[in-house]
């Protein structure tokens, strides 16, 4: 079956889906958009997404599985403004479930994020029950602790061993109801940063959800060592990595303003 096929009668040979096209799969000649390295493809779907009259179809990223934009950009600049600057670090939480259908739309909306040649290969366990993420903080105490009897400890881990031991306060995750780990093959080398980039997208679309999130660093800081504990717990599987994690819930707190961050540091090269 042919990689591409081109709808002759609609094609109008603008050319456009061979210049957006980012490993030159597609090269143009008299009749149309023509495969001159099928092999170089990642699916990406550009070509068809770019096509002005669905002429064009790939049969790694059909026409039929892509929707449609009616209108773009989607939103003006000042709503996606006060969106993008309105999501806060969620720390404290409502002792509420989120429902399991939120929680997939959830991690659903994050694999869309674009990731390194859309290589993709990020996989999720979602966490809901609560017994799970209490030992999860006891072991990454536990964790602490031994880290805190070497040379050179991370200088917030006496501050957080501290308040799980002597205050009773959960401040590794914060008491959430889930947590979502992002896990990725052990060979693949762009798990952490395909990780960042969808977990990101998660984090943003938490807000329209009316939930909060907030990134779990203790439990990564834990995690990326490989603490046998923490990795039998959540029965990592020997093939796959933990690549990051995020606490997610109903936010406790409603933040009334936006908040200021440090002035810009930019500079331009003419």
């Amino acid at each position: 079956m042919n990689l591409i096929n081109v709808n002759q009668s609609k094609c109008i040979k603008c050319g456009l889906c061979t210049n957006v096209c980012p490993s030159s799969v597609l090269s143009m000649d008299k009749s149309g958009p023509i495969v001159i390295n099928d092999n170089n493809c990642i699916a990406c779907g550009q070509c068809v997404a770019v096509c002005p009259n669905e002429a064009l179809d790939n049969i790694k990223s059909p026409v039929s599985k892509q929707t449609a934009i009616e209108t773009f950009p989607v939103i003006n600049s000042k709503t996606a403004e006060y969106f993008l600057r309105s999501r806060r670090s969620i720390r404290g939480y409502k002792n509420t479930s989120v429902p399991k259908e939120k929680l997939l739309e959830l991690v659903n909306i994050a694999h869309y994020a674009p990731t390194a040649s859309n290589s993709q290969c990020i996989s999720y366990i979602i966490v809901e029950n609560k017994n799970i993420l209490e030992k999860a903080s006891k072991i990454i105490v536990e964790w602490m602790e031994e880290q805190l009897k070497t040379p050179s400890p991370h200088w917030s881990f006496s501050r957080h061993v501290r308040n799980y031991t002597v205050d009773g306060i959960d401040s590794i995750l914060r008491n959430a109801p889930h947590l979502i780990i992002a896990t990725a093959p052990k060979n693949f080398k762009n798990g952490r940063e395909n990780t960042i980039s969808e977990l990101t997208y998660a984090e943003l679309y938490a807000t329209t959800m009316g939930l909060g999130s907030c990134w779990a660093g203790l439990f990564e800081f834990c995690a990326f060592s490989s603490y046998p504990p923490l990795i039998s717990l959540f029965n990592i599987p020997e093939d796959k990595v933990i690549t990051g994690a995020i606490m997610v819930g109903y936010p406790k707190y409603k933040y009334k303003r936006l908040v200021k961050r440090n002035s810009l540091d930019v500079e331009f090269i003419d």
